[in-house]
């Protein structure tokens, strides 16, 4: 299958309120009032949380009947340890997550050798969870920098 490009696009609103978009969809992510947002999404670090789960979930649902698994029902908890003194420059700890642990739930009948064999197909396909847990090139394309449109004396 040939290599496909995603794409998406993160728009600074007011504050702290960023509005992403990929294909027509959008979504509004923002910091909780506890770090200086407005708390009216979920902040970048809690995304790729659930960006994790999602993916392991949707992996599980593809493919389920190949390892003869029927899915009752199936989730994910997700969490993980991230120490914002990095970010806030207040000592020299990685910015990102030192660690994320997940949780599966899974209602079916299958026996749990079965679903033990499941599960571990699901750690290995899952492409968020391979971005996560291995390096990834991460590159600027380049900056644009667009001036200030000038206000003219009749408008």
């Amino acid at each position: 299958m040939p290599v496909e490009t995603f794409k998406a696009t993160a728009h600074l609103q007011k504050g702290m309120v960023v509005k992403a978009s990929s294909r027509n969809f959008e979504i509004t992510i923002d910091e909780p009032k506890s770090l200086g947002g407005t708390d009216t999404g979920m902040n970048p670090v809690e995304l790729v949380l659930s960006a994790l789960g999602a993916c392991q979930s949707i992996v599980a649902r593809v493919y389920a009947r190949k390892f003869n698994v029927q899915l009752d029902d199936f989730w994910v908890e997700v969490e993980g340890d991230l120490d914002t003194d990095g970010f806030m420059n207040k000592s020299d700890v990685r910015r990102g997550y030192s660690e994320i642990r997940y949780t599966f739930h899974i209602k079916t009948d299958a026996p749990r050798e079965q679903v033990e064999s499941f599960v571990e197909f699901l750690e290995q396909t899952c492409p968020v969870g391979d971005t996560i847990a291995n390096p990834v090139t991460l590159k600027l394309n380049g900056i644009v920098i667009e001036k200030p449109s000038e206000i003219k004396a009749n408008d």
